[in-house]
């Protein structure tokens, strides 16, 4: 593993990072037990404080929990850099919290995530001429939903055409939320490929 990046802080999108720490802090076999190499962690800003409090029991624990012996933090803003031979660019989106898209790009190939957001100019900048968009696509298109928080699958769908990206992975389906019509509605706006991602899902980008 060489970096992992967070979206954003809402939980879930990052409460598995406690299982994270206790492998990485705990484990006696290798490649889990890793304390030699802090692993790089790219969230917002509140990340290290936020974390330590999912790791940590009750309030004076919280208060002295380090947990730079695992985790190496970079604090996220808008911008292009790199890590190794992967070129990454982090823009801010739509949503109700600090949040952020990310476009990575290596070996000529091209994926951009979405995280959580609503349409926005940073996304459609982000997603253009993409390889693959992996897209959330939290509503169904029928319905009134509050405004800068999530997609529909017509939205994503329509993002898709409109970046001229390759494939269309949907993500972020949620559990109340039908997803045979959020997949209906992104393949009527988009002519390309579409896959609605399942859990384990592998793909080549």
């Amino acid at each position: 593993m060489t970096a992992v990046f967070f979206s954003h802080l809402h939980p879930d999108h990052c409460a598995d990072v406690t299982a994270l720490i206790l492998i990485r802090r705990y484990h006696p076999k290798p490649p889990f037990n890793t304390l030699e190499r802090r692993l790089p962690i790219y969230a917002p800003a509140e990340g290290p404080t936020r974390f330590a409090a999912m790791h940590a029991p009750n309030e004076e624990e919280r208060n002295s929990t380090d947990l730079s012996d695992v985790f190496e933090f970079h604090a996220l803003r808008a911008g292009t850099f790199h890590i190794g031979p992967v070129e990454v660019t982090a823009a801010p989106m739509a949503h109700i919290c600090e949040a952020y898209g990310f476009r990575v790009t290596a070996g000529g190939r091209t994926l951009v995530y979405t995280g959580d957001t609503a349409r926005c100019g940073e996304l459609d900048r982000l997603a253009a001429n993409a390889d693959v968009l992996l897209a959330e696509a939290s509503w169904e298109s029928q319905g009134t939903y509050p405004a800068n928080l999530h997609m529909t699958g017509k939205e994503a769908g329509e993002l898709a055409r409109e970046a001229r990206v390759g494939k269309l992975l949907l993500t972020h389906i949620l559990p109340w939320t039908d997803p045979n019509a959020v997949f209906n509605d992104a393949s009527a706006a988009f002519p390309g490929e579409v896959i609605a991602v399942r859990d384990g899902d592998v793909f080549e980008i």
